[in-house]
């Protein structure tokens, strides 16, 4: 279990090798729109070493960032769960009575150990919730490939309605931002934790 979390993740991004090639005139039109998405920021600006964002059409350009924004907040989640895992901290009392897995038992395991150790039942609860969630962004008005809005966070529902447009979209590229940093470091972290001295950073590090 504890090479879960890297192959999900490794699975999430190989998507984009099968999508369709697009004409010169499209890549011209999406290599535009590219640049109106935001999250472009110095150096690098709108950075696409592979030509993704010119894969498809409009509608594949859509999914590509409603991806990216996704798997940026789930990789903001996991790391912060990571790391408050990793420093000890734990609810009180017990995840299950009947398998008698207290959340301190859990709290003195690697993170990715304590995962394993989690009931089966606990781990379907969450991957049910996840599933949920999915469905919940996916089904809500107009679908993003087709114009709609991306995909907003389903729980807590925040609220940008009274927002200025300078600010939402400057508050937009700092969640992208901070997103692929997490996605680097839950990378990270996932590598230290199964290939001893593979991040020299976190050599020596109880949490890996």
């Amino acid at each position: 279990m504890k090479t879960t979390s890297a192959l999900i993740l490794a699975c999430a991004g190989s998507v984009a090798a099968f999508a369709p090639q697009a004409s010169n005139k499209a890549s011209t039109a999406l290599a535009a729109d590219l640049s109106s998405l935001g999250g472009a920021t110095a150096p690098a600006k709108n950075f696409d070493p592979l030509g993704l964002a010119q894969l498809g059409s409009e509608e594949t350009l859509a999914w590509f960032r409603a991806a990216e924004l996704k798997h940026a907040r789930c990789a903001m989640l996991a790391t912060t769960g990571y790391l408050v895992q990793g420093a000890g901290f734990h609810f009180p009392g017990m995840l299950s009575t009947s398998e008698n897995v207290s959340f301190e038992s859990l709290s003195a395991m690697k993170p990715l150990d304590a995962w394993s150790a989690v009931p089966e039942a606990g781990k379907q609860q969450i991957i049910f919730t996840i599933l949920l969630a999915e469905l919940i962004t996916e089904a809500k008005g107009t679908h993003y490939t087709k114009g709609g809005d991306l995909p907003t966070i389903v729980f807590p529902p925040i609220d940008f309605s009274g927002v200025d447009a300078e600010t939402l979209k400057k508050k937009q590229t700092a969640e992208l931002n901070n997103g692929r940093l997490a996605m680097i470091s839950i990378m990270s972290f996932c590598a230290a934790a199964n290939i001893p001295g593979s991040v020299p950073a976190l050599i020596g590090n109880p949490a890996f």
